[in-house]
C-alpha cells in the first residue's frame, strides 16, 4: 500500500537553502549563477553559437559577423597625349582662320564665296559627327544632313529678308526625313528612339553654320563674325595647347582634359575680342568683350562636352570609331554652337 502523504511532507521548505548542504540547486526566484569557465565573470565575450553560413568564394561565417565590403573596380585614367592635343589645336586654328577669312569675302550681292566655305565646313561636320555617333542608317542620315545643309545655305543666300525662319524650316524637314529614313529598315527601326538625339545634333549643327551667312547680311554682321569667331578660335586653340603643356586639374579620369585649359581659353578668347573691338568700326572694347566672352565660353564648353560624350560611349562598350572623326568632332561642335550664339549677341546687343 502507498502512504497517504508524500515522503517530503513534514520537511521544512528552507532546508534546501542551507548553505551547508552544498550547491544542490538554485534559489527560487533568482536566475542561475553563471557556470565556471565561461568567462562571464572575467568580462570575456561569450562564445557565439548558431550555424555557420558559407560565404560565396570564401570561408564560412556566422550571421552576426560583419559583412565584408566588396572592393570597387577602379577605371584607369585615360593617358594625356601631347601630340594629339597639338594636332587638335592646329585644326581648330585652321578652322577659325578659314571661317574668318571667308566672312571677309562676303558683300552685298557676293554671298556665294562665303556660302561655299560654309558648305565645306558643313560637310566636315557631317562626316565627323556621323562617323563618331554612328546612328542607324548612317548613310541615310549623312545624305539627309548634306541635303539639309544645301537647302539651308540657299535659303540663307536667297531669302528676301535676312532671318532664321527659313533655316528653322530646313532643320525640321531634315530631322523628319532623317527619322523616316531610319524607320524604313526594320533593323534600324529598333534603335530609332535612341538615335533621335544624335540625328538632331547632326541636322541642327549643319543648319547652325548657315546662320553665319544670315549674319553676314545684316549691319555689323561681318565685323561681328570676325570678333566672335576669332574669340572662339583663340579659346579652342589655347585650351588644347594648355592641355598639351599643363593638363591639370583633371576634370574626369576618362576625359583627357584639364580645367586650366578651359578657363584660360575662355579668358584669352575674351581678351582677344576686346583688342579687336578697339580697331573695328562699330565696336568698342566693352561691346566686343561682351560678345566675345559668350562665344568663347560656348565654344570651349561644347568642345569639352564632346569629350565627355565620347568617354561615355567608350565606357558603354561601343567600339571606337575613326580616329580623325573623333578628334575633329570637338572643334567642329564648338564653332557650330558659337555661330548661333554670335548671331544672337549681334541682334540683341549691337
Amino acid at each position: 500500500m502507498f502512504p497517504s502523504t508524500s515522503p517530503d511532507a513534514g520537511r521544512e521548505p528552507w532546508a534546501d537553502d542551507d548553505p551547508s548542504s552544498g550547491p544542490s540547486g538554485p534559489a527560487r526566484g533568482y536566475p542561475p549563477a553563471p557556470r565556471a569557465g565561461t568567462g562571464a565573470e572575467e568580462g570575456e565575450p561569450q562564445e557565439r553559437k548558431g550555424p555557420r553560413r558559407l560565404r560565396k568564394g570564401g570561408p564560412s561565417r556566422r550571421p552576426d559577423d560583419a559583412p565584408d565590403e566588396a572592393p570597387e573596380d577602379e577605371v584607369p585614367p585615360v593617358e594625356f597625349r601631347r601630340p594629339l592635343a597639338l594636332t587638335v589645336a592646329g585644326f581648330a586654328a585652321l578652322l577659325g582662320v578659314g571661317l574668318v577669312l571667308g566672312a571677309q569675302t562676303a558683300g552685298p550681292g557676293h554671298r556665294l564665296p562665303f556660302a561655299a566655305v560654309i558648305f565645306g565646313v558643313q560637310l566636315l561636320y557631317v562626316l565627323a559627327w556621323t562617323m563618331a555617333m554612328r546612328p542607324p542608317a548612317l548613310l541615310v542620315v549623312a545624305l539627309v544632313s548634306a541635303g539639309t545643309a544645301v537647302i539651308a545655305d540657299v535659303a540663307a543666300v536667297r531669302a528676301d529678308v535676312a532671318g532664321l525662319a527659313p533655316l528653322g524650316y530646313a532643320a525640321v524637314a531634315g530631322l523628319v526625313l532623317g527619322v523616316l529614313g531610319q524607320l524604313v529598315r526594320r533593323v534600324d527601326r529598333v534603335r530609332v528612339t535612341d538615335s533621335l538625339g544624335g540625328t538632331l545634333l547632326i541636322v541642327v549643327g549643319v543648319v547652325a553654320f548657315a546662320s553665319l551667312i544670315v549674319l553676314s547680311r545684316i549691319p555689323k554682321g561681318t565685323q561681328a563674325i570676325t570678333v566672335c569667331l576669332t574669340a572662339a578660335g583663340v579659346a579652342l586653340l589655347v585650351a588644347r595647347l594648355t592641355d598639351a603643356v599643363a593638363p591639370w586639374p583633371r576634370l574626369a579620369p576618362q576625359v583627357p582634359r584639364g580645367a586650366t585649359g578651359v578657363v584660360a581659353g575662355a579668358m584669352l578668347g575674351t581678351l582677344t575680342s576686346a583688342v579687336l573691338g578697339s580697331y573695328l568700326v562699330g565696336f568698342t572694347p566693352t561691346s566686343a568683350a561682351l560678345v566675345g566672352v559668350v562665344t568663347a565660353a560656348t565654344a570651349v564648353l561644347a568642345d569639352l562636352a564632346v569629350g565627355y560624350a565620347e568617354a561615355g560611349r567608350l565606357m558603354a562598350g561601343e567600339p571606337p570609331t575613326m580616329w580623325a572623326a573623333r578628334h575633329m568632332q570637338g572643334p567642329l561642335g564648338g564653332f557650330a554652337l558659337a555661330a548661333p550664339a554670335a548671331y544672337a549677341m549681334c541682334v540683341l546687343f549691337l
